[in-house]
């Protein structure tokens, strides 16, 4: 049974006990001020069906009399279908001067909350969220504010590869690099493929220190991704996936694959020409 519960519904009960009002816009008494904010430095957040994630959320308030702290914060989803908040782990306060402090606030989101908190689908709540909350002054001002500090919520991706020769005999150089892209499925807590995006297949030569790309290959309906190219010399490959506005980015391992000379003997006796491992 989902519980409904919308962030509106609990930014609009912080607002209007104070002020009796609409939380549709920042609003308070004095000169208090959020003057900078910023979520996860800047980083989108990235959660996964497992692990537990903590970010952090930078305020610089500003208030003639000075800062006296905050009174509420939560980071929650722009979609105003969903509604799980982040919650508040810790806070704390540094004096800048008699006017301005720096205020940092621990957020928590745990994926095992999700299931229960969207109106339709838990993986409605990737994409847009905003920092919500309340700053105090020294001289009881106070200022109420409803979309800062703007970032990104995506669900975590995983990318795997294999590389082989297409020919363990003879001269051939083609290579065939299979892999599966997957993302974390919010409503049932595991990963599924992620069909009809594009990865890129990625190659590093032996002895260099980045990869370049080869060539771009859209996954099918289950995830998977398959091609043949035809390598210059001995390196890693691996598949690299830019991510969108609701999935992370990410990139596999590199499997490398090695060209020796073949040299023809039995077959019982014949040493394998593939070298492949993880880098």
């Amino acid at each position: 049974m989902r519980r409904h519960v919308l962030w509106g519904t609990v930014a609009a009960s912080v607002v209007m006990a104070v002020l009796g009002a609409s939380p549709a816009h920042a609003e308070g008494r004095g000169d208090i001020r959020v003057v900078k904010a910023v979520a996860n430095n800047g980083k989108s957040v990235v959660v996964g069906t497992g692990a537990v994630v903590t970010f952090p959320v930078k305020l610089t308030i500003k208030d003639n009399s000075g800062v006296k702290g905050l009174g509420e914060i939560r980071a929650g989803s722009a979609n105003t279908t969903y509604g799980v908040p982040a919650e508040t782990v810790g806070v704390t306060c540094k004096k800048l001067s008699s006017t301005t402090s720096d205020c940092t606030a621990t957020m928590r989101i745990d994926p095992h909350w999700f299931p229960g908190y969207s109106e339709r689908n838990a993986n409605e709540g990737a994409g847009d969220w905003n920092v919500y909350g309340i700053v105090n002054a020294n001289d009881r001002d106070y200022w109420i504010f409803d979309a800062l500090a703007p970032f990104k919520l995506k669900r975590a991706a995983t990318l795997k590869v294999s590389a082989m020769r297409s020919y363990l005999v003879g001269p051939s150089k083609q290579v065939k690099v299979t892999g599966t892209l997957a993302r974390a499925d919010w409503e049932a807590l595991k990963y599924r493929g992620y069909g009809g995006q594009s990865v890129k297949l990625q190659f590093r030569k032996a002895g260099a220190t980045s990869y370049t790309t080869v060539k771009t290959v859209k996954t099918n309906s289950s995830g998977q991704v398959s091609t043949t190219v035809t390598a210059s010399a001995p390196g890693s490959w691996r598949w690299f996936y830019p991510g969108t506005s609701t999935t992370s980015q990410t990139a596999s391992a590199g499997d490398t694959v090695s060209f020796g000379t073949p040299v023809m003997r039995s077959r019982a006796a014949m040493p394998p020409v593939h070298n492949v491992s993880a880098q």
